[in-house]
């Protein structure tokens, strides 16, 4: 890992209508409150580029929130001073998150001006049913409009969010999902189980069909726990089958199309996060944005590095390793403990297909990864939840399936 790689990530907290599944930080906004937003937030790249030019910066994720629902001269704004701030290769994987229903031809040409080579594009499902069961703002045909216009402006690079295990889906409706996708021909699909979070309307539609699922009961509205096992391992074969090649749990690519920026998240590359709420890991120290709208811009006109001792808990923190970033603008700061940091570098890792590499492991923590698990690494491997080979550590196909236990058992 190079400790001078940076991956940035810019959050653009705005939607037009929250989905009745989303519990991620965003909301509806009028212009003039995006517009201060952006204000706000060049600042703080232009603030944090300067604090960090020994970086360089490898990826560039824009999230939200439905970062196309924007006008496109405030993404471009927001692009500039990512150039002006801060060293950027000239590879860049450079990523925005769209929503069918907000995308026009005049944004998709102001992204790929503004550097923008990557479009994600969430999707969930090519049934109108289940996208109005989902709170979506569009329909498969919307869809099929952005996917055309984002080729006719020359985007090679283009990933479509599923998601399976939805209310009243069956296996073959997926299935029909899943078909009308491949034959589009994306270079990446990322493919999600619904994961139904308390404080979303979801929660409180299903949350006792969501035990009765667990408990592996006759569910009413949401499927079974069978079908959702169904619609996992259909997933792998039918993608499997198109040429895409599974690189991790939920993320399934074309040869070379592998998305770099998350890749780099599970192998705890540097990643500072800007805007409203954004979480940064640098040099092993996790920083979190304040979540309140109007502290963010308030504080974003003054900006001032705090000393480690302002985030310090009573029985205090211990130094940072290298830099220290730490802000008026951050709720928590704090370094991530040595055994945290294998803790991460286990799950992290082992959710990829090419696993975790043995050498790299002793590398990182000056120990063989046999000595930090003399009992887990067995066992799971006598279970046939993992396997060893050629230096590194995988989890096998069952391994992935229960992979939640699997990672549970590396916590120190």
């Amino acid at each position: 890992m190079d400790k001078n790689n940076l991956e940035l990530y810019i959050h653009m907290p705005f939607c037009v209508k929250k989905c009745e599944y989303c519990d991620f930080l965003s909301f509806p906004a009028d212009t003039n409150t995006q517009i201060k937003y952006v204000h706000a937030l060049l600042n703080e790249i232009r603030f944090y580029g300067e604090k960090m030019r020994g970086f360089r910066v490898s990826t560039i994720y824009i999230g939200g929130g439905t970062p196309s629902w924007l006008e496109p001269e405030l993404v471009t704004a927001v692009m500039d001073q990512i150039y002006k701030s801060f060293q950027v290769y000239e590879d860049a994987e450079i990523s925005i998150e769209c929503n069918p229903g907000t995308v026009t031809a005049a944004k998709l040409q102001a992204y790929r001006r503004a550097g923008i080579n990557r479009l994600s594009i969430g999707l969930q499902s090519t049934n109108n049913t289940e996208l109005k069961t989902l709170g979506r703002i569009h329909t498969y045909e919307q869809f099929l409009k952005t996917y055309e216009l984002a080729r006719n402006e020359g985007f090679t690079n283009i990933n479509v969010d599923l998601m399976s295990g939805l209310p009243r889906q069956s296996a073959e409706s997926f299935a029909d999902t899943l078909q009308r996708v491949i034959r589009l021909k994306p270079e990446h699909i990322s493919a999600y189980s619904l994961i139904i979070e308390k404080g979303t309307p979801f929660y409180e539609k299903y949350k006792f069909d969501m035990v009765r699922q667990e408990a592996g009961m006759q569910t009413e509205l949401l499927p079974t726990e069978e079908d959702t096992y169904k619609m996992l391992k259909l997933t792998q074969v039918v993608l499997a089958k198109a040429g895409y090649g599974r690189y991790e749990i939920s993320n399934y690519a074309k040869p070379g199309y592998e998305c770099r920026h998350n890749i780099g998240y599970w192998t705890r590359e540097n990643y500072l996060g800007l805007g409203l709420g954004a979480a940064s890991l640098v040099d092993n120290v996790r920083y979190s944005n304040t979540r309140e709208l109007d502290e963010y811009t308030a504080i974003c006109h003054d900006l001032t590095i705090l000393p480690p001792e302002a985030f310090a808990p009573e029985d205090g923190m211990a130094a940072p390793e290298r830099n220290w970033f730490g802000s008026n603008l951050h709720t928590e700061a704090s370094v991530v403990s040595r055994k945290s940091q294998m803790e991460e570098f286990m799950f992290l890792g082992l959710r990829m297909t090419d696993g975790i590499a043995r050498d790299e492991f002793e590398h990182n923590f000056g120990m063989p990864i046999e000595a930090a698990y003399v009992q887990v690494l067995p066992e799971l491997q006598a279970q046939g939840l993992i396997e060893k080979r050629e230096g590194r550590i995988y989890l096998t196909d069952r391994g992935m399936d229960v992979a939640n236990y699997v990672m549970a058992q590396f916590l120190l």
